[in-house]
């Protein structure tokens, strides 16, 4: 076993690290727009061509306004997956059953709490950040494919949201102590989901062919390319609300859009495919499935920025 998580020692620890949405943000807190919210290793914004120091700082803004969007879309699709897995499970191992269960009802709060970000956003922000939608169509097209697949993107996505936190997140002093508080508190219980993934992926992949196997990646790809035109098509929704919140056109805008999508590229596809936690369940399940992927992402040129 490549590592040795286990329910009812993810479900102790997920019962110690919860919290409640009012201890995280109220209703009625306002978050600090004179302060960068995301991190610059993640947002790239500080280096976006074209930009003067404020307008980057705007661009910032919107950055952490897709962030906290596309992981409120994606725990909108975890839910029901989780209950699915959970659902035929009801009659047997208790510690499982409950840490699933546990699983779901954190993942609903995550969506309220990214709500909630989303209505003190747009009261201190100037002007609507148009996003891709609606979220149910994406939550239909993930879903719709191979439940192993499935299991694979939502495994990538959570080792992705630690390596945000740990790497860039916590240790950055000059974000907005409010968003760096949402994001610790979402990243406390992601650290148990985590694992609870890896055990779902172990249990969805046991006994499975290498041609099963074959296929499922294929699926993998599929949702993974969805993901990555959706990244694009953001990018320049993103400019679109860059332009009408600093009252200008952005010259040479082509050349901001390739490179925010480069930064996205990364930060939502290749800082979780890279995780070393979640190529180790690809490895478990198939060292052809692992080289296939990282095949893939050598292709792709999905890789981090330099540091500037």
């Amino acid at each position: 076993m490549y590592h040795g998580f286990t329910y009812e020692s993810v479900l102790l620890s997920s019962l110690r690290a919860q919290w409640e949405l009012d201890d995280v943000l109220r209703v009625d807190q306002e978050l600090d727009f004179t302060r960068k919210f995301m991190p610059d290793l993640l947002a790239r914004t500080d280096t976006a061509p074209g930009l003067t120091p404020a307008e980057q700082l705007k661009l910032n803004y919107i950055s952490a306004h897709q962030y906290l969007y596309y992981f409120g879309v994606v725990e909108q699709f975890i839910l029901p997956f989780v209950l699915d897995h959970a659902r035929p499970m009801l009659n047997e191992d208790d510690f499982r059953v409950r840490a699933l269960l546990n699983f779901a009802n954190e993942e609903a709060k995550h969506v309220h709490l990214f709500r909630r970000f989303k209505e003190s956003f747009d009261r201190g922000f100037p002007v609507t950040c148009p996003m891709l939608g609606p979220p149910g169509k994406l939550q239909q097209k993930v879903l719709s494919h191979h439940p192993l697949a499935v299991g694979l993107i939502v495994l990538m996505i959570e080792w992705m949201t630690q390596e945000h936190y740990l790497g860039s997140i916590r240790k950055e002093e000059d974000l907005d102590p409010l968003f760096k508080s949402l994001l610790k508190h979402h990243w406390m219980e992601e650290a148990q989901h985590a694992k609870l993934d890896t055990l779902m992926v172990d249990a969805l992949a046991e006994g499975r062919s290498e041609r099963e196997i074959t296929f499922v990646i294929d699926e993998f790809f599929q949702i993974v390319g969805y993901l990555d035109a959706s990244l694009k098509r953001q990018a320049v929704l993103n400019l679109d609300a860059l332009q009408r919140s600093i009252r200008r056109p952005v010259a040479n805008s082509g050349r901001l859009i390739a490179q925010q999508y480069a930064a996205a590229r990364w930060t939502y596809l290749g800082s979780a495919i890279t995780h070393p936690r979640f190529r180790a369940s690809l490895d478990s399940i198939s060292p052809n499935a692992a080289a296939r992927v990282a095949n893939a992402v050598k292709q792709a040129a999905i890789e981090p920025l330099e540091e500037k």
